[in-house]
């Protein structure tokens, strides 16, 4: 797969069927952090807690990051100072067709600067 240029991802990391036994039995380039865990990130210090956990864990393992479900800047702050990578939620968009999430991109906007 990678000599494609394609990545592995587990996404809703955290949650669910996604075990720490996946990071060492495939190749895993990326970890989503599920919403549940960003949702309350800037009221929760368990929350802030875990999602720190998680994106030392994937830093320490030369994994990306995503944090998923981001909805307000403050929330978006806080992934900020834990240095998370990326972010997706409707803090930035609703959900699109093609033509409108091509026109956004081109756009140019940005939230995490230059």
């Amino acid at each position: 797969m990678k000599a494609f240029g394609l990545q592995l991802c587990i996404d809703d990391f955290g949650t669910g069927y996604s075990s720490l036994a996946y990071l060492h039995n495939f190749p895993i380039d990326v970890l989503k952090i599920d919403r549940s865990f960003v949702n309350r990130i800037d009221s929760d210090t368990e929350q802030f807690a875990i999602v720190r956990a998680i994106v030392t864990l994937a830093d320490n393992l030369g994994m990306n990051i995503v944090a998923e479900g981001v909805e307000t800047i403050d929330q978006l702050v806080q992934l900020k100072l834990l240095q998370c990578q990326q972010a997706q939620g409707y803090l930035f968009s609703k959900p699109l067709a093609q033509e409108q999430a091509r026109m956004l991109l081109a756009s140019e906007q940005s939230f995490f600067g230059a």
